[in-house]
């Protein structure tokens, strides 16, 4: 989010690389506290820590895969280091560096046995008003239920899991005791998270707490509404006095700074696509199951930490609707401005139609958060996954034949009645791949045995009642999504076709493909026609923008002939998070004029280069398609460059863009505010930008943790 942090004895200051001068609220212990987060001190600590080993644990060749995960844990949580941070406000940490790559920290032979959890918001709501001794108490009476079937086994791994909890939040009550200076993080630890917290403070500690829990063990879970559920706990305290708004400021943002402890400063673990992506999204405002305003103080405080300290580790997005304040929104636009891609926005109106679209009850509805990325589900309730397709390259390579003469079409509609076919093949082909996790395949809603994951399965509803885990068919939905990637990118190619084939006659359609099988070569005027002569997706041109809409209206209808037919249902979806880069060797030659191998669309966003109309067109475009049907999720990016959004007026400017796109019945976006000069800078020097965060699609990354190719990918969509 800031470019960089400086250091002059004891104060710490950071800085906006958007020359955005930011209001100092928090006390100096904070931002020391934040500094140390943010150079890598802790993240560093923790992989000097990877993980236990189970080598020596007895008979471990001979355990059921339950009993081999609950054996993990119980090691887990008696090796992981303990760590209290000097003047942390809140304790307990994911302490063992295995879990940053997405894995239980442990390992036989030298091998992790399972991979963690992530794509799924859990019930916090329950921890913090019930406690952990309640959702005990709901296994224990699921187990008499279930007692000598099939089931009992993974209520008696919930039970391990919860003794596991319980040790670990003995070992540092224990530790916090022998300290005095933790006097105040001891005693709001004693109660929570086993009994309902009682006031903000407890509040905070117990929702970390649990999703750190979460974190020990190699899964990545999303926050959810934080605003929701922390915001009558603040109320109640400051009208009694308990504590000082600056207090409860302080508080929460060392939940936040607690949150980087996985900054390693290099992108080791993630593949080249950055270190800051652990899906720990937060989402803020909005109504609640009633439909009444969530919006809070907290709401506001969540705004003022994202403001002062560089954290990127958790994008935030805010919940708008027709309704929202000016004052909301102008808080939101202020803090939106600083960069770093940390606040999104969901038009809820079109959120909530969608899930009403798709059979969910009204209240349930209202509940939706993120699934710790971008997409859309019932916190706490859904299993979730989602499976992308390049819709390009089936265009290519299997409408278009690669290329091949024979790939002949009468008029245009034929063509485009083929494509439709071929996507609703494909995604008939991602029914039959997800279909094997039931016994029977498809029409059969029995699941079979899957990877442990105990500990997730204890924050979803319906896995103990049903004595099922996340992963077999436990929670109340269960969610499987193909995700559309490419759809600009074929929107654009069917449209050049279109225009320059069917209708202009400049060229047979053999001849084209012949031109295309070729990249192009010695057809450079003809290339240059199609790219300066016609207004692709994204420049509000209702010719290409209609036809992108009809094909997601088509891909919606491909996805709804395949609900009810297995244990899944499939919502259509739009994204590429990222893959556009790993795609594009894959790719040939396009119609509208991009070479073979080129990085192309982003998500629902236009083609790097073919929107030329500025951020309103853009918004223009994406809202013409039926939004409300693609219930997961379809998502935006917008890039504003820092000169744009200056001073008051730019502020308005952001508010006015957030109105325009929730009038227009926009669904999900990203905007952020770059400048490609910095991005190019913090290539040459990364050390002086080491904080310098970018949103790429559903997370946000440190600039310097991202691979060149990936740098270069967020410096071309930001610099066209």
């Amino acid at each position: 989010m800031n470019v960089a942090f400086e250091q002059d004895g004891r104060n710490v200051t950071f800085s906006s690389p958007n020359g955005v001068q930011r209001a100092i609220r928090l006390c100096e212990r904070t931002r020391r506290f934040a500094y140390e987060s943010l150079t890598r001190k802790y993240g560093r600590e923790t992989k000097q820590n990877p993980c236990v080993s189970l080598d020596s644990e007895p008979g471990f060749d001979k355990m059921t895969a339950l009993q081999k995960y609950d054996a993990a844990i119980a090691r887990i949580v008696r090796e992981a280091p303990i760590r209290i941070c000097e003047g942390e406000l809140i304790s307990g940490s994911a302490t063992l560096g295995l879990a940053i790559e997405h894995s239980v920290p442990a390992t036989y032979g030298g091998k992790p046995i399972v991979a963690g959890i992530s794509h799924l918001t859990v019930d916090f709501e329950t921890v913090l008003h019930k406690g952990i001794n309640h959702i005990r108490e709901t296994v224990v009476e699921s187990l008499k239920r279930h007692r000598g079937t099939e089931r009992e086994p993974f209520l008696r791994s919930c039970i391990s899991t919860l003794d596991s909890f319980a040790l670990w939040h003995g070992r540092y009550l224990k530790e916090l005791s022998l300290m005095p200076d933790f006097a105040s993080n001891y005693s709001t630890l004693c109660r929570v998270p086993f009994a309902p917290a009682e006031s903000f403070r407890e509040a905070v500690q117990s929702l970390w707490f649990t999703f750190a829990f979460l974190r020990l063990c190699g899964n990545w879970p999303g926050v959810g509404r934080i605003d929701f559920l922390l915001g009558e706990y603040l109320e109640r305290d400051l009208r009694d006095g308990v504590l000082t708004l600056d207090e409860a400021r302080e508080l929460l943002a060392h939940f936040f700074i607690k949150g980087c402890e996985w900054i390693c400063g290099d992108n080791d673990f993630s593949k080249g696509s950055g270190d800051a992506q652990h899906y720990q999204n937060i989402v803020i405002g909005g109504v609640d199951r009633e439909g009444r305003e969530v919006t809070n103080t907290v709401t506001y405080l969540v705004l003022d930490v994202l403001e002062e300290l560089p954290i990127g580790d958790f994008p935030t997005t805010v919940r708008v609707n027709k309704y929202s304040s000016d004052k909301m929104l102008r808080r939101v636009a202020e803090v939106l401005r600083l960069g770093g891609g940390v606040i999104a926005v969901y038009n809820e109106d079109i959120v909530l139609e969608a899930f009403t679209l798709r059979g969910y009850d009204v209240a349930e509805a209202r509940s939706f958060a993120n699934d710790g990325c971008w997409e859309v589900q019932v916190p706490g309730k859904t299993f979730f996954r989602y499976v992308p397709f390049d819709a390009l390259q089936l265009l290519q390579q299997k409408t278009l034949k690669n290329y091949k003469p024979e790939a002949d079409y009468s008029d245009f509609e034929d063509l485009y009645a083929q494509y439709i076919l071929d996507m609703r093949e494909r995604t008939e082909q991602i029914l039959q791949q997800q279909a094997s996790v039931f016994e029977g395949g498809v029409l059969s809603c029995r699941w079979r045995k899957r990877a442990p994951c105990t500990a997730v399965s204890l924050f979803e509803e319906g896995c103990i009642e049903k004595g099922l885990s996340y992963l077999e068919g436990g929670p109340i939905y269960n969610v499987c999504s193909p995700h559309i990637g490419g759809l600009p990118d074929v929107a654009n190619s069917l449209y050049a076709i279109r225009k320059l084939v069917y209708e202009e006659k400049r060229v047979t359609l053999p001849r084209l493909l012949e031109i295309l099988r070729n990249d192009w070569e010695g057809e450079e005027p003809l290339r240059q026609y199609v790219m300066n002569s016609y207004q692709y997706y994204g420049n509000d041109n209702d010719e290409v923008d209609l036809l992108a809409a009809r094909i997601l209206s088509d891909f919606a209808d491909c996805c709804k002939s395949l609900d009810g037919r297995c244990g899944y249902s499939f919502p259509p979806g739009v994204s590429t998070f990222g893959r556009q880069l790993e795609w594009a060797p894959g790719r040939l030659a396009t119609p509208s004029g991009k070479h073979a191998g080129a990085v192309l669309a982003a998500n629902l966003s236009p083609t790097p280069g073919t929107d030329v109309l500025g951020a309103t067109a853009v918004i223009r475009s994406y809202c013409k398609a039926d939004l409300a049907r693609l219930s997961t999720g379809a998502a935006l990016d917008i890039r504003l460059l820092p000169s744009s959004v200056s001073g008051d007026m730019g502020v308005g400017t952001i508010v006015s863009l957030i109105k325009g796109f929730v009038d227009l019945g926009g669904f999900f976006m990203q905007p952020d505010v770059l400048d490609a000069s910095v991005l190019r800078a913090a290539q040459e020097n990364p050390e002086d930008y080491a904080t310098l965060s970018v949103r790429v699609s559903g997370w946000n990354a440190r600039f310097i943790t991202l691979d060149r190719h990936w740098q270069d990918m967020v410096i071309a969509q930001c610099e066209h």
